[in-house]
């Protein structure tokens, strides 16, 4: 019988050195645990001739001087083992999120590594679907790559090629189905008063809070917005301003909520930062504690722009084995973060620390940053990380938008699927000063030679020759529309003609 896995034991005897770089000098820790404290070169030279276990390495990289150092960064390790999960991108950090009780940073970046090769050891079963991505990793020539597979006691590989590369990175077969609906009924129109107003906040805040009137009396106020409307076609507005620190966010969530859930409605709480989107967000665990429940009732809407794009990441992945070893490690790890993202908002739970380790090509640059979305034509339409939002969205109780989504939806006079049903009848207008600058911004329209030349590829396709897959972009409009008008009349086939005629005036590659 083998014996059980012990990752500490088996890290350690791998006799890696960990480095710690200061502005002056740094701290070489030896195989045998011993410390050095040496200078930059001498550090540099040392990594060089045996990759130590760091933490960020581009910043080690930055305070000796070079470009770029190959080592066992920690940081990677926490992304591959918790995705989707924060810490701060220091080594106290880790130690803090990891609850690692170690004052010397170079022996504390070996106790990270051992405590997150230890939870893959652990529970190799709730890991299972990390597997398929550390063997896409081994290829790709990440360094934690034979450990990680040691720990899931996962080291056979036998087939080697790019479909079983591809495959493995094919996270998003597991998201699920979104399935449309009936729609919600009207909701009803239940006023909210001041003294219930305040009582939700009382509710909210704890019974043994410090009671500020400032706080409640802005609660009372912001009520007025939810009252029963005195005219016809004359909404409820209420101008409110409270100095910083009277705690704003509560006083409106107070009577929104409590409007919420007596009328079966929605209301949308519009911010112009992300800032303050997570801001609420955080507030709002106040009144849903159960996650469960504050996933059902709260949906935090973005332009597709912040979603992660699935096709876009089905493109990377395609390409994976012709990446750069840093590009590489950014699909995968994306990829892994794609398994356990809350709702697939790169600007959500998605470490932004990540970006600076791999790029932003790899992470930021997988969303839809260009306007190229073709809804229902797209294959991974079902799984959409935005599309699955848009439906929440329609259920929830409480939505948490930004100005220029609010105000495209106000223009176009519909609802995220167009059909005019379920437009929400209360507004929150967080941030209220940078509503026009928010305006100019959504309205605006920027068209670059950069993003002539997407607009001409996502039309004609791959006009340089290779490989042209059954999924991605490079297939072109005619091979991705074709089914979708095959038994229409021949207007839709002489439209499709006239608009790749058209694309060839756009940009092209050189």
């Amino acid at each position: 019988m083998n014996e059980p896995f012990n990752p500490i034991a088996k890290f350690r005897m791998l006799a890696l050195p960990a480095l710690v770089v200061g502005r002056n000098f740094a701290t070489w820790r030896t195989s045998n645990g011993s410390r050095d404290s040496v200078g930059t070169e001498e550090a540099l030279r040392r990594a060089l001739n045996q990759p130590p276990v760091v933490c960020h390495a581009p910043s080690m990289s930055r305070r000796l001087g070079v470009g770029s150092i190959n080592g066992y960064d920690v940081l990677e390790l926490f992304a591959f083992v918790r995705p989707a999960e924060f810490t701060l991108p220091t080594v106290r950090g880790l130690t803090r999120t990891l609850g690692i009780n170690t004052t010397e940073d170079t022996d504390a970046l070996i106790n990270i590594a051992d405590r997150l090769l230890g939870e893959l050891a652990e529970d190799r079963e709730g890991h299972k679907n990390a597997a398929p991505i550390a063997h896409a990793l081994k290829q790709a020539g990440w360094l934690w790559a034979p450990l990680v597979l040691t720990a899931l006691d996962k080291r056979g590989w036998n087939d080697h090629s790019d479909t079983r590369l591809a495959s493995a990175l094919a996270v998003w077969r597991d998201i699920p189905e979104w399935n449309e609906t009936p729609p919600e009924p009207p909701s009803k129109n239940d006023p909210v008063s001041g003294d219930e107003a305040r009582n939700r906040l009382q509710l909210l805040l704890g019974f043994d809070a410090e009671s500020r009137s400032g706080q409640r009396d802005y609660a009372a106020a912001t009520a007025e917005a939810f009252g029963v409307r005195t005219a016809a076609d004359s909404p409820n507005i209420v101008l409110a301003e409270a100095g910083t620190g009277t705690g704003k966010t509560l006083g409106y969530i107070a009577p929104a909520s409590l409007w919420s859930e007596r009328n079966a409605g929605s209301v949308w709480i519009s911010t112009y930062t992300r800032n303050l989107q997570q801001q609420i967000d955080q507030e709002l665990s106040s009144l849903y504690p159960d996650p469960d429940e504050k996933a059902r009732r709260v949906v935090i809407r973005k332009g597709r722009e912040n979603y992660l794009c699935l096709l876009n990441l089905e493109d990377a992945a395609g390409h994976f084995t012709a990446l750069q070893p840093k590009s590489a490690l950014g699909v995968a790890l994306t990829s892994r973060w794609v398994q356990a993202t809350r709702d697939g908002d790169l600007g959500g739970d998605f470490p932004a620390w990540l970006v600076d380790l791999v790029g932003v090509p790899t992470t930021l640059g997988l969303s839809d940053r260009r306007g190229e979305c073709i809804y229902s034509a797209c294959t991974h339409y079902n799984r959409c990380f935005v599309e699955h939002s848009v439906r929440k969205a329609q259920k929830a109780r409480l939505v948490v938008a930004n100005h220029a989504l609010v105000m495209i939806q106000a223009a176009l006079g519909a609802s995220d699927t167009g059909d005019g049903a379920n437009i929400p009848s209360r507004y929150v207008f967080d941030e209220g000063h940078h509503i026009f600058d928010a305006a100019d911004s959504a309205f605006a329209a920027h068209l670059s030679g950069r993003e002539m030349a997407e607009l001409r590829r996502w039309l004609l396709g791959n006009e340089g020759g290779g490989s042209r897959r059954a999924g991605g972009r490079a297939r072109g409009l005619r091979e991705r529309a074709a089914a979708l008008i095959a038994d229409d009349d021949f207007a839709a086939i002489e439209a499709l003609e006239s608009a790749l005629n058209v694309g060839k005036i756009l940009p092209a590659p050189g």
